[in-house]
């Protein structure tokens, strides 16, 4: 009897306990159960007449049900946005907006970016009222300062030009056409403002394109200025290529390594993969390649046509490639082909910096030469390269030797040149009047020594006839 009371005790505290333990377990798992979290991609740090906000929110359990952002200034408190989730249990979700500043009742200066979110999950004590998620912002609400000092007047389609502007407050200051944005580079003193950009009409644009000088700040606030230039067309050539048999069997190997020998049923299918893919791989190359420029100018005068040389394919022609009678396929020519002597040297254009060197894709083995500003120039097809990456070189200098490398059916030097990866006609820069009208008059105009053709200086002296030479320094040639 003694055992059962003992045991019926025993029973009566256990069930209980176990119970109890069960229960504050239960309730402690709950409570443990982390929150919503929110993320901000990118978290900002400024916020203008017009800044986009993203924000990410993840619920481990219950889903998203509310979302409320904030921004906090002192004792004033402004609601960006409350969104309440309904209907399907999510975990993820995403809120997309765009803040105005201007609009907000808030000064500029420093403020807080708070985010509050709740989930549908159940927990013995819920604190929601309270941030997940918090960031310093600074409200900017003024716009950076932009003036035009001078512009090139007239351009051409497939040609280039140069602003020179003044800009107080901006982070990106530049030229836009159309879609395309041409950056600024700072000169003169560091509080001047001074900035100059070379920009470049593609050989299509529409000759009613708006041209605009941009300035915009780190908080998204910008202004812009239209200039006032007239765009002139140009007409381009076109030509028809012809491919062979003995054409494929010798060039798809090398522009198409990875697939080794191909076999006569395959070579068009080869070729449309050469002259598409590899196309564009080699023109984002090229821009890729056009960030690695110096921001002041590195040429000096005139660029050079190699001696000797007949331009027998132009800029932007257009290419009709034709194999056994019917079209495969078409292209755009977007340099000049100079022909002379086999395997005859190749001059770097103007004075640079080699910033490419080796095979690319149908342009074969490569040179690409910076003269800041963005200004590059484009040697291809070389059976041989003489320059170095990072190597300085001067006007005339050997760059390598003309060849048949790539896409090429004979041996010939491909000469582009490049305005920030925007091929343009090299004709312009090889023109010593219209480098003096279209880059040396604007710069003239704002008084902006940057060119030493253009702003010879105490160092030159004048010669008879008015022509200025610059003094040579001393063991100069």
């Amino acid at each position: 009897m003694a055992r059962s009371r003992v045991k019926l005790w025993f029973i009566l505290l256990a069930v209980p306990s176990v119970l109890v333990v069960a229960v504050i377990s239960l309730l402690a798992w709950r409570q443990s159960v982390p929150g919503v979290r929110a993320e901000l991609a990118p978290t900002p740090r400024w916020i203008g007449l017009r800044t986009p906000l993203t924000v990410d929110l993840h619920a481990a359990r219950g889903g998203v049900r509310v979302v409320e952002i904030r921004l906090v200034q002192g004792a004033a408190k402004v609601v960006l946005a409350r969104q309440n989730f309904s209907g399907t249990v999510a975990n993820d979700q995403r809120v997309q907006l765009v803040v105005a500043g201007n609009t907000l009742g808030l000064r500029e200066g420093g403020a807080t970016l708070e985010i509050r979110a709740s989930d549908g999950f159940w927990r013995p004590i819920r604190v929601d009222d309270r941030p997940i998620l918090s960031t310093p912002v600074t409200l900017d609400l003024t716009p950076p300062s932009l003036e035009v000092l001078a512009a090139t007047r007239y351009l051409h389609q497939g040609g280039g030009g140069l602003v020179a502007l003044r800009s107080k407050g901006g982070s990106r200051v530049g030229v836009g056409v159309g879609e395309l944005f041409f950056p600024a580079y700072p000169v003169g003193a560091t509080d001047s403002g001074l900035a100059v950009a070379l920009f470049a009409l593609p050989w299509n644009v529409p000759v009613a394109s708006p041209i605009s000088v941009l300035a915009q700040d780190e908080a998204g606030n910008s202004v812009s200025r239209a200039l006032q230039v007239e765009i002139k067309p140009r007409r381009f050539p076109s030509d028809t290529v012809e491919l062979s048999d003995q054409f494929f069997a010798s060039k798809l190997p090398e522009l198409l390594p990875e697939r080794g020998a191909i076999p006569p049923e395959q070579y068009v299918q080869a070729f449309l993969t050469v002259n598409r893919e590899k196309r564009r791989a080699a023109d984002e190359i090229k821009r890729q390649v056009a960030l690695r420029t110096t921001s002041r100018p590195l040429w000096e005068g005139p660029f050079l046509q190699p001696r000797n040389t007949k331009v027998f394919s132009n800029f932007a022609e257009a290419r009709s490639y034709r194999y056994h009678g019917q079209e495969l396929d078409t292209g755009l020519h977007m340099g000049y082909d100079l022909a002379s002597v086999k395997h005859s040297a190749v001059p770097a254009a103007n004075a640079g910096v080699v910033v490419f060197t080796g095979p690319l894709t149908i342009y074969g083995n490569t040179v690409i030469v910076d003269h800041g500003l963005g200004l590059q120039t484009l040697y291809a097809h070389l059976s041989a390269i003489e320059a170095k990456d990072g190597e300085h070189v001067s006007k005339g200098q050997e760059l390598g030797r003309t060849g048949a490398t790539g896409l090429a059916v004979g041996d010939h030097l491909h000469y582009e040149v490049l305005i920030h990866g925007i091929s343009v006609t090299p004709i312009e820069w090889w023109d010593a009047r219209w480098i003096r009208d279209h880059v040396g008059r604007p710069l003239r105009e704002a008084n902006i020594p940057l060119l030493q053709t253009e702003h010879p200086g105490p160092e030159a002296e004048e010669q008879p006839g008015g022509v200025a030479r610059r003094r040579r320094a001393p063991g100069a040639r």
